[in-house]
């Protein structure tokens, strides 16, 4: 459920936006809303709300959100081999297997960072037992992702922007990146600083240069999923996708 102070907050921001986009006399709006909003109970409430401030929003499906991921990764040139995208949100995580052709397979799967952190992160720093039964549920969830990634064989895994921007700039001694499409990110470096994130508790980070404070506690969550991946991947090769969703949606236009 959408509880009603997040409601509210999201419909005053949606209002600004409005008021916005009529002052520059724009003709094209284009609203899309993903897991949250699709898993709530009140995400129809939401959308019905959105309309009778003048945004009409389009609920996409786990697919398409994927697809939309892939074409803006695709758009920064990065995906020269057989690559695995992963795309780490608040209600779903999104995989989409690739080469310079197009898509081999996607999918989304409900273990996104804020729906992982609010049942299993509990304790601070997180305890073993909760990092364990993140990787359970792994375990569980992702045995179809494997099969294809055993049989594919990516070289690589591309983060599509959210945390992966975080790690990149706190592996950028703190700042931020800009004007930067794609990157290449050091394995050896990432690993350090995820465990160095794993370990530490939640005062400690919200000192860590480069980690906003929206991601304060989802960024440990984000380094356990990421891990998980390229352990049972075998990848050794890492790269930052700053174009999205959003941009996959642009395109799409």
């Amino acid at each position: 459920m959408i509880i009603p102070e997040a409601f509210e907050r999201g419909i005053n921001t949606l209002k600004d936006f409005k008021s916005i986009i009529d002052a520059h006399h724009t003709t094209l709006i284009k609203a899309t809303a993903t897991s949250a909003v699709r898993s709530a109970v009140n995400g129809q409430d939401f959308v019905d709300s959105a309309r009778e401030i003048g945004i009409q929003i389009d609920i996409i499906t786990g697919d398409e959100e994927a697809a939309y991921i892939f074409n803006g990764v695709r758009a920064t040139g990065i995906i020269q081999q057989t690559s695995l995208v992963m795309d780490i949100g608040g209600g779903s995580t999104e995989f989409i297997l690739c080469n310079k052709e197009g898509q081999i397979w996607k999918k989304s799967y409900n273990i996104g960072a804020a729906r992982l952190m609010q049942a299993y992160f509990h304790s601070d720093p997180m305890s073993e037992t909760e990092q364990q039964s993140i990787t359970d549920l792994l375990d569980n969830t992702l045995q179809e992702l494997k099969t294809v990634c055993a049989t594919h064989q990516p070289q690589m895994l591309i983060g599509s922007a959210g945390a992966f921007e975080s790690f990149a700039a706190m592996l950028n001694n703190g700042e931020e990146l800009t004007d930067v499409a794609a990157m290449p990110l050091d394995i050896n470096g990432y690993k350090e600083l995820a465990s160095r994130l794993i370990a530490s508790t939640h005062e400690e980070r919200t000192h860590m240069k480069g980690l906003i404070s929206l991601r304060v506690d989802m960024i440990v969550i984000a380094a356990i999923l990421t891990n998980y991946i390229l352990k049972e991947t075998g990848l050794n090769k890492l790269s930052l996708s700053t174009y999205d969703l959003k941009m996959g949606i642009l395109y799409a236009l």
